[in-house]
């Protein structure tokens, strides 16, 4: 396979996965990155990322991730984004800080909303610190079909080896 088919294996392999103890934040990934213990969104991306040997910014700290993709110039706004597989989807939910949570796209599903695998969310719960592993449809424009809320602020473009 590809490196990017084998990082979004890689992530989609996790799907189930919770913290442990529940409402710990103690996760495989957190002791990875050293942060075992605070919300691990981030932790996860890395963890997948670095299973693979795909080099992407730190986005433990997602307000850091987005600045170091800014930064590179490999940062698409939603109104003009192009989101692929493996590229990184950052969040901003209400209620929280800005750029509060990241997932990975794996796929764009053509109508204003891609798929995603994200680390440290919920099905009904918090989005941003929910303890489990869990593939999502996410709304990127305002006028997607499934008439989804958008909390998608970006996507981070990862550079593949393939």
């Amino acid at each position: 396979m590809s490196q990017r088919a084998d990082f979004i294996a890689t992530a989609q392999a996790e799907i189930g996965t919770k913290e442990e103890p529940a409402d710990s934040n103690k996760t495989k990934y957190g002791k990875f990155t050293g942060h075992d213990g605070q919300p691990w969104c981030g932790s996860f991306v890395m963890w997948c990322a670095a299973q693979v040997k795909v080099k992407i910014p730190n986005v433990v700290s997602t307000v850091a991730g987005v600045s170091a993709f800014q930064g590179t110039g490999k940062w698409q706004n939603p109104a003009t984004a192009t989101p692929a597989p493996g590229d990184l989807a950052f969040f901003d939910f209400p209620g929280g800080r800005a750029t509060d949570h990241v997932g990975i796209v794996i796929k764009d599903n053509g109508d204003g909303t891609v798929t995603t695998v994200e680390g440290n969310t919920s099905d009904a719960g918090s989005q941003n610190n929910g303890g489990a592993v869990l593939q999502k449809v996410r709304a990127y424009r305002a006028n997607n079909k499934k008439k989804l809320p958008v909390f998608i602020m970006g996507f981070g473009k990862v550079t593949f080896k393939d």
